[in-house]
């Protein structure tokens, strides 16, 4: 990594590196150089094909800090030499920068409440932080990432044009998902309606997205590569999906499949600690529709990648993206179970 390190400067001579292991789509390595240590990530162009518009986002959050006389800590890339967001190499591609945050840490999977709650409370920091931001000057990193009407379209074209003995043998399951349908209506009612507001929104929410200090504190976000104008649903969503059962989408035994109330409340708690005055009545009203809105759509994903021959999510053994699918389904029909009651811990 020398000729990307020394488009830093000449203090990268020497310095050593540490492959991280735990993210999905970028390769990241600790940096050390003396006493003073980084990250460095190359950026995946498979997935986000303009790398230019991640570093000018952080870039403009970053400027908007200052403008705000925030101090807000955001991990924004350091400049090379030549004043570049990014180093770039022929041969490997982009990479960035950042500074390391001493004494902390990331949590891979949600182990208790607590955790829940700080993961919440910084991710409603981060929107509430950024209410003030001109969002039609952030750029989109991955178009209609979260775009349920677009997911149903795939979907259904995957039912023309999928692996027809696949989806023979799938009648159940597509059956759940078309039976949902109402969740993409109430989305596209979501697009037109005014009591519903683009935010910067992070689009990626799980716990290892977050830095903690020794103590389970929360420090900051972190992976600001999918950070998009979106609405509150994407990030309550995605935190529902991934902190209210004690097994993820992996998990084959769909009766330790569960919903932990108290980790309900965590995320309602830590959120609107934040979020709260910013929240119309109709987003108060959508709280758990979030998490509706984004396990059903992870289903009709891993669903539509199964019918398409697992094109786009790694299957590590036969009918690997069906069990994912059917795994989602099973906790959008147990989160929809404890629907009234979860309600009421929103509207306290």
């Amino acid at each position: 990594m020398n000729s990307i390190l020394q488009q830093y400067g000449s203090q990268f001579l020497n310095a050593t590196l540490e492959v991280i292991s735990g993210g999905l789509i970028n390769q990241t390595w600790k940096v050390t150089s003396g006493e003073d240590c980084f990250i460095l990530q190359r950026i995946n162009e498979n997935v986000f094909r303009d790398p230019h518009k991640i570093a000018a986002n952080v870039r403009l959050m970053a400027d908007h800090l200052k403008a705000i006389s925030s101090d807000y800590l955001l991990v924004s890339q350091i400049k090379t030499k030549a004043g570049e967001e990014l180093a770039f190499n022929a041969e490997k591609g982009y990479f960035r920068l950042t500074s390391f945050i001493k004494n902390s840490k990331t949590i891979q999977v949600v182990e208790t409440s607590e955790q829940a709650y700080e993961a919440a409370l910084q991710f409603g920091k981060f929107t509430k932080t950024f209410s003030r931001l001109d969002i039609s000057k952030l750029n989109v990193t991955i178009p209609d990432f979260h775009n349920l009407s677009y997911r149903y379209k795939q979907f259904e074209e995957s039912l023309l044009s999928g692996d027809q003995q696949r989806i023979k043998a799938c009648t159940a399951e597509i059956e759940l998902i078309k039976r949902h349908r109402y969740l993409v209506d109430k989305y596209n009612r979501i697009l037109s309606d005014s009591n519903f507001r683009l935010r910067v929104t992070h689009h990626d929410t799980k716990i290892s997205n977050v830095l903690f200090d020794k103590n389970n504190n929360g420090i900051c976000v972190i992976d600001l590569d999918t950070v998009m104008p979106g609405y509150f649903i994407s990030d309550v969503g995605d935190m529902m999906r991934t902190y209210l059962s004690p097994v993820n989408e992996e998990e084959r035994d769909f009766q330790k499949i569960k919903i932990r109330n108290d980790f309900f409340q965590a995320i309602v708690a830590g959120y609107l600690e934040n979020m709260r005055g910013e929240l119309s009545k109709a987003e108060m009203d959508s709280f758990i529709y979030a998490g509706l809105f984004l396990i059903y759509m992870q289903a009709i994903r891993f669903l539509t990648d199964y019918f398409n021959n697992d094109q786009y999510y790694k299957a590590r053994y036969e009918h690997h993206n069906l069990v994912r699918a059917q795994n989602q389904i099973d906790l959008l029909a147990k989160l929809i179970g404890q629907e009234s009651q979860l309600n009421e811990n929103v509207l306290k």
